[in-house]
């Protein structure tokens, strides 16, 4: 699937009111983009992090 990026002026009625038509078509659809943060705190909670006691522990885990 391609990806188009548009830069407006939010602020312009003309190319709000552009992009909320072309929105309604239903043939495009909106993608947010989550900061890294914002993606770090959603693998925490998700619990896809883990834990080690130090260095030793994690390359005991890792290289075994």
């Amino acid at each position: 699937m391609a990806e188009i990026t548009l830069k407006f002026d939010a602020k312009n009625p003309i190319a709000k009111k552009t992009i909320d038509y072309i929105l309604s078509i239903g043939v495009f659809k909106t993608v947010s983009k989550k900061s890294a943060i914002e993606m770090s705190l959603e693998d925490v909670k998700k619990g896809r992090v883990k834990k080690y006691k130090d260095a030793n522990d994690l390359f005991e885990k890792v290289l075994s």
